[in-house]
């Protein structure tokens, strides 16, 4: 599967936020990347900026221009706000969900957990990092892989919990309960600027 394998830190401070984890590329150099990125002033277009937003969000979750587009139509067609169900869908996502409930440090790594085989969903193996979770499914690492110290590791470091999400630290497992209200997504993202760039 495609997945972006460029210079994570440019892309950071290209968007001016930790969209791959902490970094102190964003505190040593807080201007956009290139010879010109300090010295940038010209005033960007509403196509620019709703652009900007739409990688953004492509790069944070991890997801390609098709399967980004494929998600989008899917959002515009189900009843509700579209940018907010674009978002759900996201956040939805195994590898996503994987990273949310802290055994991964970051969503490359719990992609790659999912990718090896060593993600359960519902008691089976589950190596498709885009699948689409629904209410009630529990995913948990496989008994073979939770002395992984890329688990234990993570474990130690994330204590953050979200509402739409249980978790039970003990047996590395956790319950996805339902799509999550946009209000308890913490990423920055202006999801309307995305709707306005497809409308167009």
């Amino acid at each position: 599967m495609a997945r972006y394998r460029g210079p994570k830190q440019k892309i950071a401070r290209r968007f001016k936020e930790p969209i791959f984890g902490p970094s102190k590329a964003l505190e040593r150099k807080p201007h956009p990347p290139g010879q010109h990125g300090r010295n940038r002033r010209r005033k960007e277009s509403d196509y620019s900026v709703q652009l900007k937003e739409k990688q953004k969000v492509k790069y944070t979750y991890g997801v390609l221009e098709r399967q980004f587009r494929k998600i989008f139509d899917k959002a515009a067609r189900k009843k509700g706000v579209t940018g907010e169900n674009l978002l759900k869908f996201l956040e939805a996502r195994l590898d996503n969900t994987v990273f949310r409930l802290g055994f991964a440090r970051t969503r490359r790594q719990a992609r790659q957990l999912v990718n090896h085989g060593h993600v359960m969903v519902n008691g089976r193996v589950l190596n498709i990092p885009s699948a689409q979770l629904r209410g009630g499914d529990i995913v948990a690492m496989r008994p073979k892989s939770r002395n992984l110290s890329l688990v234990a590791d993570a474990m130690d470091r994330t204590r953050k919990a979200f509402p739409w999400l249980e978790v039970d630290r003990k047996l590395l497992q956790g319950k996805f309960l339902d799509y999550p209200n946009r209000e308890d997504i913490p990423e920055n993202i202006k999801e309307q600027l995305i709707v306005e760039l497809y409308s167009k």
